[in-house]
């Protein structure tokens, strides 16, 4: 059983490659998504995090690090990004509840790899 759960790690990663990878491929329509100065430089930053995490996460060097950093990023992207089009007043936009929830639950489930899966303990304790 355990061998199954060991795939979990790949599950978590895989996605978080594949945002990082769509943050760079799309980041001027990111940037578009939310109006603030250096958009698509934030939007590539944000790529970069996703990336840096799925390989923190496979390789098992800085994970702990990675997965916090990476938590607190998405509940950020929740409140700052989701959150807003959920709470409008004209109307509530459908993605942004479903865009809330993820981003919630993989925030969520970064800070619970890194109290509970992580393998390098180097940099937090």
């Amino acid at each position: 059983m355990n061998a199954i759960f060991g795939l979990g790690r790949y599950l978590y990663a895989l996605p978080l490659a594949v945002f990082g990878l769509f943050h760079f491929m799309h980041a001027k329509d990111m940037a578009g998504m939310v109006p603030i100065p250096g958009g698509v430089f934030w939007v590539y930053l944000t790529g970069a995090g996703f990336l840096a995490a799925a390989v923190a996460i496979l390789i098992g060097k800085l994970d702990k690090l990675a997965t916090a950093l990476l938590g607190l990023m998405l509940i950020i992207f929740a409140l700052s990004i989701h959150l807003p089009g959920v709470m409008s007043p004209d109307g509530q936009d459908p993605a942004s509840m479903g865009n809330l929830l993820k981003d919630l639950a993989l925030g969520g489930a970064a800070w619970m790899y890194a109290a509970n899966m992580a393998k390098d303990h180097g940099i937090i304790g």
